[in-house]
């Protein structure tokens, strides 16, 4: 079995945060500052505590604010920077990756999100199990704001059901991906393409797995989710 220490962990950092630019206009949205520190930072330390050592951060909007803020290393993390010129959809700037990726299993991470998860207990359901790809899946009261994704009894994912289509408690996307290397290179280069409205679809019924957990989950994509961040991590640490 893989050890989680050995795979490179990929940061999608490229994007607008169009929805955010009213109270964060001056700076990307990964670096919006939570207690004092940017929102980048929470991934970065989290990812540093069960050991993984390499991580690719995928810049677009910004980008040198990004390069500037966090440079070549972080603790015991080697970064190394993936850019885009031309918006790529968050698929497609993995794929750009692609030459960088070192390891046979990826660890994905949308970048401006937060699980309160144990990633290595994650990696090694992962490995156990056999997967080709997983999503990290936590149980949201209201599924209809985010989209709800279907397993059955065996964590295979069966479904997904876009948003607003049904209403109540569910189980939806993290945005922390575990998958095989080899899968990235299946994705189309040099056009935007989607994790969540072409990638995963295509791979229902051919590997594709839920990890479900009860941590708390926060994104900071909206003013008013963002001005909820600092609660989120102050409970965290108390």
């Amino acid at each position: 079995m893989q050890n989680i220490s050995d795979m490179t962990t990929v940061i999608l950092a490229g994007g607008f945060g169009t929805r955010l630019q009213s109270v964060v206009s001056d700076r990307p949205k990964v670096l919006a500052e939570v207690s004092g520190k940017p929102f980048l930072t929470y991934l970065l330390e989290q990812l540093a505590s069960v050991g993984l050592g390499e991580v690719i951060i995928c810049v677009g909007y910004m980008a040198e604010k990004i390069q500037d803020c966090f440079g070549e290393t972080y603790g015991p993390l080697h970064i190394s920077y993936s850019r885009e010129y031309e918006p790529l959809s968050t698929a497609g700037a993995v794929r750009l990756a692609l030459p960088i990726l070192s390891s046979d299993a990826i660890l994905v991470m949308n970048g401006d999100s937060y699980t309160d998860v144990d990633l290595s207990a994650y990696a090694n359901w992962f490995f156990q199990k056999g997967c080709r790809a997983a999503l990290l899946l936590i149980k949201a009261p209201d599924a209809a704001r985010y989209g709800r994704v279907i397993l059955n009894e065996d964590e295979d994912i069966i479904a997904f059901k876009e948003k607003q289509l049904d209403s109540g408690a569910g189980w939806i996307n993290a945005g922390i991906y575990l998958m095989e290397r080899s899968l990235i290179t299946s994705i189309p280069s040099g056009r935007p393409y989607s994790w969540e409205r072409e990638f995963f679809p295509s791979l229902v019924g051919k590997g594709l797995f839920g990890f479900c957990t009860e941590g708390r989950f926060i994104d900071i994509g909206t003013p008013e989710s963002y001005a909820e961040a600092e609660a989120f991590f102050y409970c965290k640490e108390y």
